[in-house]
């Protein structure tokens, strides 16, 4: 075996060992990766996903994007380099020249392009179909930025400061939208749900996809939605209403 070979098997067992590493008191990212909760593992039964609600995301409306800073540690003063997990983007209709507002975000895919492209595994997806980065595996290759379809990745090129316990990011890696999955093995929901919610706009579903009686598929089902560029069959977690 070359020296080369050698060298870069030796990288990846060390990026494997150190995912078990504890970020936080309590806190490493095997047990975000497979966990719920302390007692309850991350079960296919449950995919969880989310609807927007085009008609009712206003234009000069940004909570879910300010919201999904302060609770991921993100840089709310944005520079051309800066991480952002969740975009608002303006959607023109050709046809008739009107516009509406929508955010866009990771889509977890059910077959997510960036887990296949992945080198070294950082990019995987729960059993629950929260597709996620492995920060201590990540080697800032960008080949998943480039797969992304939705350009819904981020390469963080600062220093990062200010980090939030359960939200390990670090510079040199790749990252995305985690559906809030800290908060999700709580037992509670994104935090761009909650503040979408609260500015009276409700535009943002959260729930189980699994499930034909929770309130995200049933509004799914009642709005006919359905996820951005279907024509890729990736089965996307994130469904929108209204485009």
């Amino acid at each position: 075996m070359s020296e080369v070979n050698t060298g870069r098997r030796q990288v990846l067992a060390w990026g494997a060992a150190m995912a078990g590493v504890a970020l936080a008191p309590g806190v490493t990212l095997f047990e975000l990766a497979q966990a719920r909760s302390p007692e309850e593992a991350a079960s296919n039964k449950v995919r969880w996903g989310m609807l927007v609600d085009v008609n009712r995301c206003a234009s000069d409306c940004d909570a879910c994007v300010t919201a999904c800073d302060q609770e991921n540690g993100l840089p709310q003063t944005k520079t051309p380099t800066s991480a952002q997990w969740i975009r608002k983007v303006e959607l023109k209709d050709l046809r008739t020249g009107a516009t509406k507002s929508a955010p866009v975000m990771c889509q977890h895919c059910a077959e997510p392009p960036c887990v296949d492209v992945c080198p070294t595994g950082a990019s995987f997806k729960r059993a629950d179909g929260i597709v996620l980065v492995d920060r201590h595996t990540c080697i800032g290759c960008r080949y998943c930025m480039m797969a992304c379809p939705y350009q819904a990745r981020s390469f963080v090129h600062e220093p990062v400061t200010g980090q939030k316990p359960e939200v390990p990011r670090g510079k040199g890696c790749v990252e995305s939208c985690t559906l809030c999955v800290h908060r999700i093995d709580r037992g509670g929901t994104p935090a761009c749900v909650e503040a979408c919610a609260a500015s009276g706009h409700k535009a943002i579903v959260f729930g189980n996809l699994n499930d034909p009686n929770s309130e995200l598929s049933q509004r799914i089902a009642e709005l006919r939605a359905a996820p951005l560029r279907p024509d890729l069959r990736l089965n996307q977690g994130v469904r929108y209403a209204g485009i």
